[in-house]
């Protein structure tokens, strides 16, 4: 179980490579005890919050282009083990994300058989456990949906880096189930995590991810952003 953790945490810190302000934004706690973050941003994460809000003066400003030729195979097929840890990308964000962690007997832990999650899109907690009827309960959110990438800039990408897109830590929480299927393939225009004192984190992300892969941003999703971020700093 150290093995993996130590793994993921150099897992993140080689998905932010190339992204020279991204780092702290996969290395540093954002939630509080409640899983939310805290109201009050730290030092550090206004950093992080200043140097996404620079990013997003270099993205480049569009529209919409057509969802045509889309599905999430696109992508690649399911989540894949884009390390070679021996774990898929879901099992390593439930990993990570969840506390009190269980793992399906193994020769090396991987498979998260339960666990408790404190949700930063709602502030709930979440007693998840692996099942046919229960591990919808918690979802593996792209925070930045793949047909919203799709749509701006991803159709023109490689398959080898829409794969890597999909499977990237950067792009991945985990998030409550429902909340998650609410959100569908929405930007931050017209959508945001219901606990406010997440919204911070959480279009810095998209942000951040959005600069890494070179996708665009609608002008109503980069106001939006903007707006969120300045009072964030």
């Amino acid at each position: 179980m150290r093995l993996l953790r130590r793994t993921l945490s150099l897992v993140l810190v080689a998905s932010t490579l190339g992204l020279v302000s991204c780092s702290s934004l996969a290395s540093t706690d954002f939630t509080g005890t409640n899983g939310a973050q805290a109201a009050t941003p730290t030092a550090d994460q206004q950093a992080t919050y200043a140097t996404s809000l620079n990013q997003l003066e270099d993205i480049a400003i569009k529209g919409r282009a057509p969802k045509t030729g889309y599905s999430r195979e696109q992508f690649s097929n399911g989540w894949k083990d884009t390390d070679n840890n021996g774990c898929d990308a879901r099992n390593d964000i439930l990993a990570r994300d969840l506390d009190n962690v269980e793992y399906k007997p193994a020769r090396v832990d991987c498979v998260v058989l339960s666990g408790t999650f404190h949700d930063p899109y709602t502030g709930k907690t979440i007693n998840f456990e692996r099942g046919q009827t229960t591990s919808s309960a918690v979802q593996i959110d792209h925070v930045v949906a793949l047909s919203d990438a799709w749509q701006k800039g991803a159709q023109k990408w490689s398959k080898d880096e829409r794969l890597q897109f999909a499977n990237d830590p950067l792009n991945l929480l985990a998030s409550d189930g429902p909340t998650n299927a609410a959100k569908g393939d929405k930007d931050a225009a017209t959508w945001l995590p219901p606990n406010k004192d997440f919204r911070c984190e959480y279009v810095s992300r998209q942000t951040q991810v959005k600069a890494k892969y070179g996708a665009w941003m609608t002008q109503a999703e980069h106001d939006s952003i903007k707006k969120i971020l300045t009072s964030c700093v």
